[in-house]
Order: C-alpha cells, then sequence, then structure tokens
C-alpha cells in the first residue's frame, strides 16, 4: 500500500497504530487511521483519543449493528436524500433537497435520537460503498461529494428550539466520528438569509470540512459548471445539469432521490416531550391580554417567537410602534392560533430599527384564563454574504 507520506507523518501513523491496536477492527487500514490523524494535525495521542471516543460512542448507539435497524417510517418516506450516482473518481454521489426536510413534522413523530440513529445509519452505508468503490477506483473514490439543494429554503423551523439543537447535534456527531469523509460538498440556491444560518452552524465544523464547503445563490449557470466538473452528466439529474430523469422525465430523479415534504398531522404523536428551559411561562387571565415590547436595534435584525398555550387556543400578534408619533401598525396581524395543538413558531427580518409590540389576547375568553411558554430572540443582521 503506497501511502505517500513524510517521514515525520509515517512515524505518527506507526505510534498511532500500536497505541490503538486493542481496538482495531480488520477493516481499519492506515487509510482509516490517516482521517483520524489528520484531523488531530498529525498528533497522535489526540488522534487516538478522537478514536477511542468514537469507539465508545459506536458502542452506545450499537452503530455496528443498524444494518438491522429498520428506519421509522416516517423517515424512509420524507427524509430527503439519495444517491444519484458517482462522480468522476468513483466516489459516490448525493443529493439532498434540503428545503424538502420538515424537521418540525419529524420531531413530532420520532424522537431526536430516532434521528441521529436513522443518520448514522445512513452514513455508515455511505461510507461501506465509498470503501467499495475505492477498491476499484483507489482511494479517492473513498468520500463523499454532495449536493444540498436549498431552493425554497425558510429558516423558520430551525428556530423552533428542538429543530435547531438536533441540527448542531447531528454536525458535532459527524465531526467527532466521521472525520475528512467529505470530498466536496456544494450548496447550491442557497438564499440570502442562509448566510446567517451558516455563520451559526460553522462554529461547529471543523476547518477541514468548511474547506470542502462550495456555497452558491440561486446562479444555475454558475452553480452547474462547478458541478459538473465533478460529476458527469450521466450520474447526474437532468435538474442540477444531468441526462438522469424518471420513466416519466421528471428531471429530479424522484425515483432515487427522495424529495420529502410536510409530514401530516395525523402522523405527530399524541404526546411529545415539549421542554420548557429557557421560555417564559404567563398566565394571561380570562378576559384579558399580555402585551410587551421588544427591541430591534438593527436594520436587518431577525425577529424570531416560538410559544405554546396549554389545554386552550390563544390570539397572537405582533405590532409595529411608531415612538414618534404613538402610532402602531399590525406586522402579524392578531389572530388566533392553535398552539395548543402544536408549537406557534415565526420569523420577521426587521426593515428598520424599531421596536415591535408582542400580543397575547384573551379577551375573547371569559370562562379560561390561558397559560402560554414563550421565547422570542432578536438575532443580529446575516453577515456579509458569503456566498459565490
Amino acid at each position: 500500500m503506497s501511502l505517500n507520506l513524510a517521514d515525520d507523518q509515517r512515524f505518527a501513523l506507526m505510534k498511532f497504530r500500536r497505541s490503538v491496536q486493542d481496538i482495531l477492527q480488520p477493516h481499519h487500514d492506515d487509510h482509516f487511521l490517516l482521517r483520524w490523524l489528520r484531523a488531530r494535525k498529525w498528533d497522535p495521542t489526540a488522534a487516538e483519543k478522537m478514536l477511542r471516543n468514537s469507539m465508545e460512542w459506536r458502542k452506545k448507539w450499537d452503530a455496528d449493528n443498524l444494518d438491522n435497524w429498520d428506519l421509522p417510517e416516517v423517515l424512509k418516506n420524507y427524509l430527503p436524500y439519495g444517491l444519484c450516482g458517482f462522480d468522476k473518481d468513483g466516489a459516490p454521489a448525493l443529493i439532498v433537497p434540503f428545503a424538502g426536510l420538515d424537521l418540525y413534522g419529524i420531531l413530532h413523530v420520532v424522537t431526536q435520537k430516532e434521528f441521529i440513529k436513522a443518520l448514522i445509519k445512513l452514513l455508515d452505508t455511505h461510507l461501506k460503498l465509498a470503501n467499495e468503490q475505492a477498491k476499484k477506483h483507489g482511494q479517492i473514490a473513498n468520500q463523499l461529494t454532495v449536493i444540498f439543494d436549498l431552493e425554497g429554503f425558510n429558516l423558520k423551523q430551525y428556530l423552533w428550539k428542538p429543530a435547531g439543537e438536533t441540527i448542531i447535534s447531528a454536525i458535532q456527531m459527524y465531526e467527532a466520528n466521521y472525520p475528512e469523509i467529505l470530498k466536496m460538498c456544494f450548496i447550491i440556491n442557497a438564499p440570502a438569509v442562509f448566510a446567517f444560518a451558516f455563520s451559526i452552524i460553522k462554529k461547529f465544523m471543523d476547518d477541514y470540512t468548511i474547506s470542502k464547503i462550495q456555497i452558491y445563490k440561486n446562479d444555475p449557470v454558475k452553480w452547474k459548471e462547478a458541478v459538473l466538473q465533478l460529476i458527469p452528466r450521466d450520474q447526474l439529474p437532468a435538474h442540477f445539469g444531468g441526462t438522469l430523469t424518471d420513466s416519466d422525465g421528471n428531471p429530479r430523479y424522484t425515483t432515487k432521490i427522495c424529495q420529502g415534504g410536510k409530514i401530516p398531522k395525523d402522523q405527530y404523536a399524541k404526546k411529545v416531550d415539549k421542554p420548557t428551559d429557557n421560555y417564559t411561562t404567563v398566565v394571561v387571565r380570562k378576559g384579558g391580554k399580555l402585551e410587551f415590547d421588544i427591541s430591534a436595534p438593527e436594520e436587518g435584525s431577525i425577529l424570531s417567537w416560538e410559544f405554546r398555550s396549554e389545554g386552550h387556543d390563544i390570539k397572537f400578534g405582533i405590532l409595529k410602534k411608531d415612538v414618534a408619533n404613538g402610532t402602531t401598525t399590525e406586522v402579524i396581524p392578531v389572530r388566533r392560533v392553535a398552539s395548543h395543538q402544536t408549537d406557534e413558531i415565526g420569523i420577521l427580518t426587521c426593515e428598520t430599527a424599531t421596536t415591535y409590540s408582542l400580543v397575547f389576547d384573551n379577551t375573547y375568553s371569559v370562562l379560561r384564563d390561558k397559560k402560554v411558554h414563550y421565547s422570542v430572540r432578536v438575532l443580529p443582521p446575516a453577515p456579509v454574504s458569503i456566498m459565490q
């Protein structure tokens, strides 16, 4: 096996292999070990700690036996992803129509643990395929090429805490246990608000991962040119510049690439664990209302909210206040929302620096007080665009 390593790197590999000999499995060759060494900048001690932690993590999740675990039905039908073919070097090429991910709906059907477990199973499945490809095409095929399509992306659901926390947990899981498996990631059709989202999630990413990500706005000419440099047309759906279509001519190749979609509410679990950490709890008296101000100090700030009520619905709306003349304008009309059935979440981009007034209105109810758990945040404007 030719490894083209400098002498100090070869020595680090020998030292690393000796130190982890007791936990290695037959398929853990030098190329496998080099992933962990590179991830820890050729420090054998740090790489050993990372690998041992990952091995313990795999035991905890029973990761080596997930072939025998069936994905929950909702993930089989609604998790947007698929293998479209192989790139020019033989590496598996995956497409993720990310805007089709209804994580809010999914987490009302399965637990966060089941969702992460599914990601482990899928990652391991595609890595096994990459390993088989490497036997035919060399180590350059032993990684994954991925297209994340953000066409139609909406930040709203990720400001719901369980959804945001799940995405962060998934990234942390990936970084700690799948070092250096990404060959290239094209993020295409990225809207302006994605720059804000990426500025948060990249804090949880390794420099290597970030270096393999190319982000493109909704400019098909640019991103198709980049994608086609790496993935042949006959391995790519027509929607992305290739030649693959379904038998009915569908350019998205949906027989292989699940598009996701909204989870029907009749599939939601009857009881969902809803933590109240970091929420404010108030009681809105029968026949009364609660109104409070929140300041958006900068143009382009993002006002986000999420709340739920116990037992019964409530009216909710947002007013924009003109402090100079004392007038208010409805930005989100005050209306009844079924926040006792599913969490109400929302997002508003502030066009000017101003003050908003949030209203919980219970004046229509003369019999019942309403208990409401809410969280309201003002996030800074999206950073300067990082997109091509």
